[in-house]
């Protein structure tokens, strides 16, 4: 039973080993020619002028919520449409629940602004 496994075996310490003799190419080969503007950390196109610890706002946060929120949408919503026809009207309309729902939350935060950047 074991000897299924030996090509799935094969296949990751192939990989592993692959992805060692790159990294260690482009390290070994590739150029190297660190300053001082090169070592310094880059965030956002702007130089860092707080610690890392500064409180951020909440709208940072509002905006992931509302992304992960429709990539989760969109996660839902692509199964749905490939077994659509096998669904028939029970399928159709839980997805349409499902929508107005959010809908309606994003209706809300628009009504509360926490989509205004200012």
């Amino acid at each position: 039973m074991l000897a299924n496994y030996f090509p799935i075996l094969i296949f990751v310490l192939v990989g592993f080993a692959a992805g060692v003799l790159f990294i260690s190419l482009g390290l070994l080969l590739g150029p190297n020619r660190p300053y001082k503007m090169k070592q310094e950390p880059f965030e956002c196109g702007f130089e860092a002028f707080e610690n890392a610890r500064m409180k951020f706002d909440v709208r940072y946060y509002l905006v992931a919520i509302l992304f992960i929120l429709f990539d989760l949408e969109v996660a839902f919503m692509v199964p749905w449409a490939v077994v659509f026809k096998e669904l028939g009207t029970y399928g159709f309309w839980s997805m349409m629940v499902f929508l107005l729902i959010l809908v309606i939350g994003f209706i809300y935060e628009w009504k509360k602004g926490a989509l205004e950047w200012e």
